[in-house]
């Protein structure tokens, strides 16, 4: 059936049952049992068959919409960009538009921000949520589903679902992976806010110390540092601690800046300085193993490649995204929570310099 759109009729008689039974089947609704349910699923997967999206919404009386909720500073990092990206293309598998909600738009109250938002879309993702952010408890209690990209500390209504990366355990694969490769006094650029992502970077780095008997540097820096920034905190850190010789930097796109501190103070960066660095001098520096919380573009392309975790943003934004959507057709109860993968990827900035 490729020379023509396939239609709900075309699976139902596929898969030998009523257009009634395989449109309940399809949209998780109505009494179908679950083999039978399967069955239509498989069918209709087989003959490409896409549901008509204005005669659904039209249905069931919805806007054929989601809303999008970024923290504030979002714009400007890679990571929240291709996590936009990923849960546009997911929604709209299933029929869905993906509006992008500016923090003008929702409000400050629960009160002010409900009604309005839940007239425009018939459900919510809501990404890194922040205590701090006025516009999440109005988006958490809109009248709709709310699917969060991590878990939301705050005190108000949870979230109908949430998608959950295990944050603890990143940054401590970091920091095995810097003592591994010769790190004796690790230090820690970690983001401010109440963000579950921020909450559970400080935390941890505090009790691996404590597990490992190792004194981790800790300092604060925003949730969206720039290079610059993060420049200037790791000048002060150097300068201060010299001893500091792995700095493992948080936010996205700011490792370039422990880069160039590096080369400010005269640190090689890697275990082992590049031969040309220990010619001429008796007493090299201390190399400075570098790392970051967030890959992307900026650790990819540095000078050297940066040790990064790969948190794979589009494909969290995909997860997010259908969530939500399982969740509006019924596949998917409410309170579920899924976990998204990571993956440590190593470079140069904490591996051996070539010969």
């Amino acid at each position: 059936m490729t020379s023509r759109t396939v239609t709900l009729l075309d699976v139902a008689r596929t898969a030998g049952v009523s257009k009634s039974t395989a449109s309940d089947a399809l949209q998780g609704s109505g009494r179908v049992a679950e083999a039978t349910r399967d069955r239509v699923r498989a069918v209709a997967e087989e003959l490409g068959y896409r549901p008509n999206s204005a005669a659904r919404r039209l249905r069931r009386s919805s806007t054929g919409a989601i809303g999008l909720h970024l923290p504030q500073t979002a714009t400007r990092l890679d990571y929240y960009m291709n996590l936009a990206f990923g849960a546009v293309a997911r929604a709209q598998e299933d029929g869905f538009d993906v509006v992008l909600l500016a923090p003008a738009s929702v409000g400050g109250t629960a009160g002010g921000a409900s009604g309005p938002v839940a007239s425009r879309v018939d459900g919510l993702l809501v990404i890194d949520p922040e205590v701090g952010d006025s516009a999440v408890p109005g988006l958490l209690d809109a009248g709709v589903p709310v699917v969060t990209g991590e878990r939301y500390l705050g005190p108000t209504a949870a979230p109908t679902g949430a998608v959950i990366c295990d944050n603890a355990a990143s940054l401590t694969a970091l920091l095995d992976h810097v003592t591994e490769r010769g790190a004796r006094r690790p230090a820690v650029l970690a983001p401010a806010g109440t963000s579950a992502w921020a909450t559970a970077l400080r935390a941890t780095a505090a009790s691996w110390g404590q597990e490992h008997g190792v004194d981790v540097a800790l300092r604060t820096v925003p949730f969206a540092a720039t290079p610059g920034e993060a420049e200037e905190t790791t000048l002060a850190l150097l300068r201060a601690d010299p001893a500091v010789d792995a700095v493992i930097c948080a936010p996205d796109g700011a490792a370039p800046g422990v880069l160039r501190a590096a080369a400010t103070l005269g640190r090689p960066v890697g275990p082992g300085a590049p031969p040309a660095a220990t010619t001429h001098s008796p007493k090299a520096p201390t190399p400075l193993l570098v790392a970051s919380c967030v890959d992307g573009t900026a650790t990819r392309s540095a000078e050297p490649p940066v040790t990064a975790v790969d948190l794979r943003p589009a494909a969290y934004g995909r997860a997010c995204a259908e969530l939500l959507c399982d969740i509006l057709a019924g596949r998917t109860p409410p309170d579920t929570v899924r976990r998204h993968a990571w993956a440590l990827e190593t470079r140069s900035s904490t591996t051996a310099w070539p010969a």
